[in-house]
């Protein structure tokens, strides 16, 4: 793949083995030179090597089910290729004589009729399927009520609806464990982020009621609700610097909320499923301002998060009068856009929108807004510039955030140099598991987690009662005395973890023992060089940037007793936070261990 900005070049071998004939050996690699990418070099070059290493990890996959079916079917030898002779009239054989190996059966195709081994009941009721769900083969029905009952044995909370569920299967070609890993880690982030109660608690602020130019209006041709956005109109920049990203995110989520809610309310209206619904951005007015690097990297948090837990929820999407600097922000969008949703975009440029082809073929004229030249009035706010004096500082916005972080169910402390803040979790049963989620706000931290199996005292420290460990957020708690010796009166059951300002992290434990287990965050200090090393570039730049005397941490914890957890590890695995910084894709790595799964 060649590009002005970016370079690829892959490379495919095969060849014989050299110590067995009947082997293929199958090599390969690929080199990437990036040019220019408006500055997110490293960014593109991180997803390009996520990319890769998934379409190795997919073509390994299916050479696998290809052999698992040859083994199925008792076929332990295949002969090696040969140009076939050249046939005669007499001898020709006809094509229906020929036997194909059928094909995999765990990425079938959506319109196979494969259907898998199970009970005669198994089924769905034809009438709800046609109702609520649309046409589904007897392959995807099965994968439907396997999941649905995978999940009433396994999740202990609310189920979702059969809607949303077959969205993760159809969003992950009815591949059933993919659909279960990606609708666990979206069962996970929103039991921790409360996303269930965010209609009933989000409080949308007036300014954005004033300033934020986007709304639902009417529905299509084909009753999917219509969500208008005049994102040429939306300063961006004005509304990240007054509220901040966080707050942007939460509204963001409860239109997504809203849209789930639409979907049901206009499958009742119209009589036939709708899970998806038509968005209409208009970019008129769309300049460099939008450009802000701060804005780009919210749009980019934005779409990460609506691709990880709201799957197939777009129907189409119709961008209208892209300006000539849309290819600029689409550069840099798209990378992050799945390939399925990326066919539902359809671009008009100008007023190419009001000819053949364009809003009419999916939008009835009545429903066209007022100032795209039809006659239906639109609520949607014209936006504007947002007033400057409102601007709030860096440190105001922290504020803010943490707020809503607090509303989130998480605390917020400070570690100090020498004294670190430490959490006590008690644990009555073994096997049961210990569930963390916390980002790194300011500075670098070493994330710890000990067992003792007597209970530990607070030390006092800014006032606090040596009796209350529920302190206040934002105070330091020391539980392990100086006096404690580890490997006697305290263990450590996980590697310790070094994380850096910015970066989220998630993960488990199962424990092993009963009694009492203290995760801890201390301040990382970088190792002094000896005559023999230099310091490294990282930890150089990190100590000119970061105070090295106070960190911030925003945590959550919950324990899961072993009666109440009935699924696998699979469902603990980490997930990630929607309110961490950009996504996972641009993370710098990934640790996994074998009781406890993190990432960052």
């Amino acid at each position: 793949m060649k590009h002005s900005a970016v370079n690829v070049y892959e490379h495919c071998c095969y060849t014989v083995h050299p110590e067995n004939e009947d082997w293929t050996c199958f090599e390969q690699s690929a080199s990437m030179d990036i040019k220019s990418f408006f500055g997110f070099e490293s960014t593109a070059e991180k997803i390009a090597m996520k990319q890769y290493a998934t379409s190795i990890k997919k073509g390994k996959e299916i050479i696998e089910c290809h052999l698992k079916q040859l083994e199925e079917e008792n076929i332990t030898h295949v002969p090696r290729w040969a140009p076939p002779p050249a046939p005669t009239m007499s001898h020709a054989l006809p094509v229906s004589s020929a036997r194909a190996i059928p094909a995999c059966s765990s990425r079938a195709h959506p319109g196979s009729t494969d259907v898998l081994p199970g009970s005669p009941d198994d089924k769905l009721d034809t009438d709800y399927i046609s109702r609520y769900l649309g046409k589904l083969t007897p392959f995807q029905e099965s994968c439907l009520i396997r999941l649905r009952l995978w999940l009433q044995e396994t999740h202990k909370g609310k189920i979702p609806k059969d809607q949303h569920v077959l969205r993760f299967l159809r969003s992950r070609d009815f591949n059933l464990e993919k659909a279960k890993e990606a609708l666990c880690q979206t069962l996970t982030w929103r039991k921790q982020h409360q996303i269930d109660f965010l209609l009933d608690t989000w409080q949308c602020p007036q300014l954005l009621q004033d300033y934020y130019t986007g709304g639902w209006h009417h529905h299509d041709k084909d009753g999917r609700p219509l969500y208008i956005l005049r994102l040429g109109q939306m300063d961006t920049k004005g509304l990240v610097r007054v509220l901040g990203e966080e707050t942007l995110l939460r509204h963001v989520l409860s239109i997504k909320e809203e849209g789930l809610r639409h979907c049901e309310e206009n499958t009742k209206i119209f009589g036939k499923p709708i899970s998806c619904w038509t968005c209409l951005v208009d970019l008129e007015g769309l300049n460099m301002r939008h450009l802000w690097r701060p804005g780009i990297k919210a749009l980019l948090r934005t779409i990460e998060l609506v691709g990880a837990n709201y799957p197939e929820t777009l129907g189409r999407l119709l961008i209208l009068r892209a300006p000539r600097v849309f290819p600029v922000l689409w550069t840099l969008v798209s990378p992050f856009i799945d390939e399925n949703t990326r066919k539902k975009f359809l671009i008009y440029a100008g007023n190419d929108y009001q000819g053949p082809g364009g809003l009419v073929d999916y939008i009835n004229r009545d429903f066209i807004p007022d100032f795209l030249g039809g006659d239906a009035l639109c609520d949607v706010p014209e936006g504007g510039l947002v007033p400057k004096p409102l601007y709030r500082t860096a440190e105001e916005l922290e504020n803010e955030e943490i707020k809503l972080w607090n509303e989130a169910i998480y605390k917020s402390a400070s570690v100090l140099k020498g004294a670190p803040h430490e959490v006590l979790i008690e644990v009555t049963e073994a096997s049961s598991v210990i569930t963390w989620d916390f980002d790194v706000w300011k500075g670098d931290v070493i994330f710890s987690i000990y067992h003792s199996r007597r209970a530990p005292q607070p030390v006092k420290r800014d006032g606090l009662s040596s009796h209350n460990l529920a302190c206040p957020a934002g105070n330091n708690v020391q539980l392990i005395d100086r006096s404690w010796m580890l490997g006697q009166d305290y263990s450590m059951v996980e590697t310790a973890l070094t994380c850096r300002e910015g970066e989220s992290v998630q993960g488990s434990h199962v424990t092993r023992w009963p009694g009492f287990y203290i995760l801890q965050w201390r301040l990382y200090s970088s190792p002094s060089c000896t005559s023999s090393s230099r310091p490294r570039v990282d930890d150089v730049l990190a100590s000119l940037q970061v105070s090295s005397h106070k960190c911030r941490v925003m945590y959550f914890t919950e324990v899961l007793r072993s009666t109440d957890f009935r699924g696998s590890m699979s469902s603990l695995e980490s997930s990630h936070s929607a309110f961490s910084l950009l996504s996972a894709a641009t993370s710098s790595s990934n640790q996994s261990q074998t009781e406890s799964s993190i990432s960052r």
